[in-house]
């Protein structure tokens, strides 16, 4: 439907459960509601690596269509499955004129032959799986008008919406309402029944405050508890699925202390767009905004976020790469490396008649062992505007050390790192990891980094 073209495209462009830390969290709100947060869990996921549709769709401005799909299937089982890209996820611009008897979308678009569970049952057989793009606060309008009743009660769909509230595509559910987390928590169960183990969850801030930066109003402001008895339901159903909960578009508000509760991963940037340097490390520099965004490109927001990352805790998504659109090798292996040291998905959108020659980007075992680890590096500082955040460094499970030097700026920079400021005394081995060479023994590194480039070393006491 063009009108989830248009909508989304607008956004697009503009744009194992142990308790850690606290027990709950009283938070009072300016409506005077008071609300508590449930026990900050473990997050028992590390990042993703997978493929998405997204380049297509933002070119095109359209829903992809099945044949190409199935196309880039291929392509990703046969160059990126073996280096652990195991799974594909559908993203916006299709149409929802298909659903099931309770209201629950069934395929990406109407011109689709097969539906999301062929799909699913498709990719488990070849070793892959499906990822979901939807809201399940989402109603479809024209399966309320249809009478619809929500799954295993009585109570119609339409109860639950109010068809006067916007003019999206879509009408947003009403938590109050009987019913509500009926239909939440049974449009989750119905993509596990498929197999569906990841499901990312768009256009929070549309729900929390009803605004847009780059729009303005879409919709009303609702009380916080509203937003967080949605995101608790949606956890719930998630957690007695095991499926992977991705959180995008979310304001973040009060150091996404409500995200970090109930997402395993939130985006922490504007969308990808044309991609290019500029998208993932330029737009809007150094700035922090209140709402969605807070930080427009990639490198700010993983460099902020970091505070709340690590092993077991929030995983940060800076959104899709487009690797196809950056200029040089050197930009290319610092947005992939940003990613991995960042304990971030490295979500591919190139396609098969895209990549060009730069699948190597995508295929560095050595890199990619970062993420089989669950390793999760820190910036020395998490203010983006300091030079010294981009100095990276973590701890690999087996206690040796990775550092990572970007260079965001427009010439050559100088990077440095005492081991000793690592707590290593003496000598350590360091091997580079892009260059897939070992450098020697010694107890500091220094390395002159190119301009939009990085370079990631391994350190071994």
């Amino acid at each position: 439907m063009k009108k989830v073209v248009s909508i989304l495209i607008i956004t697009c462009l503009l744009c194992n459960c142990k308790k850690k830390e606290i027990s709950s969290n009283p938070i009072t709100y300016g409506d005077t509601t008071t609300v508590v947060l449930d026990t900050v869990k473990v997050n028992p996921f590390k990042a993703p690596l997978y493929w998405s549709p997204y380049e297509y769709n933002i070119v095109h401005d359209n829903y992809i269509p099945e044949s190409v799909w199935a196309d880039n299937v291929n392509w990703v089982e046969q160059n990126l499955k073996p280096y652990g890209y195991k799974m594909v996820c559908i993203d916006g611009w299709g149409d929802d004129s298909k659903y099931n008897q309770y209201g629950y979308r069934t395929t990406h678009s109407a011109t689709w032959t097969h539906d999301y569970s062929w799909w699913s049952s498709n990719l488990q057989s070849r070793g892959m799986a499906l990822g979901i793009y939807n809201n399940p606060l989402w109603v479809i309008q024209s399966a309320a008008d249809a009478g619809i009743k929500i799954k295993g009660t009585s109570i119609p769909l339409s109860s639950i919406i109010n068809s006067g509230e916007s003019a999206l595509w879509f009408k947003w559910v009403q938590v109050n309402r009987p019913g509500a987390e009926e239909y939440v928590k049974g449009y989750v169960q119905y993509y596990a029944d498929m197999g569906v183990k990841y499901l990312r969850v768009d256009f929070l801030s549309w729900f929390e405050t009803g605004y847009d930066r780059n729009i303005g109003t879409v919709g009303p402001s609702r009380p916080q508890a509203d937003y967080i008895k949605a995101l608790k339901w949606i956890r719930q159903a998630c957690d007695a699925n095991g499926i992977f909960l991705s959180l995008v578009m979310p304001n973040l508000n009060k150091e996404a202390e409500v995200e970090k509760v109930y997402g395993h991963m939130i985006r922490i940037n504007e969308d990808c767009g044309d991609g290019k340097w500029y998208r993932f490390s330029d737009n809007a520099r150094g700035i922090r905004r209140a709402g969605w965004s807070q930080y427009a490109n990639a490198m700010d927001g993983l460099t902020y976020w970091s505070s709340i990352a690590g092993r077991g805790k929030m995983i940060l998504d800076p959104d899709f790469l487009r690797i196809n659109t950056f200029s040089t090798d050197d930009e290319k292996k610092a947005v992939v490396s940003a990613c991995l040291i960042a304990g971030g998905p490295v979500t591919v959108s190139d396609q098969y008649n895209t990549i060009g020659n730069n699948l190597w980007v995508y295929q560095n075992n050595e890199m990619l062992a970062l993420n089989q680890d669950g390793f999760v590096g820190k910036p020395l500082s998490n203010d983006p505007s300091d030079e010294s955040s981009q100095i990276w460094k973590g701890q690999l499970s087996d206690g040796n050390w990775v550092v990572a030097f970007f260079n965001r700026e427009n010439s050559t920079r100088a990077r440095t790192i005492n081991f000793s400021d690592l707590g290593i005394a003496g000598t350590a081995s360091v091997r580079d990891l892009w260059e897939h060479t070992d450098i020697g023994k010694m107890s500091s590194y220094s390395k002159d980094v190119p301009a939009h480039g990085c370079v990631v070393i391994k350190i071994v006491p």
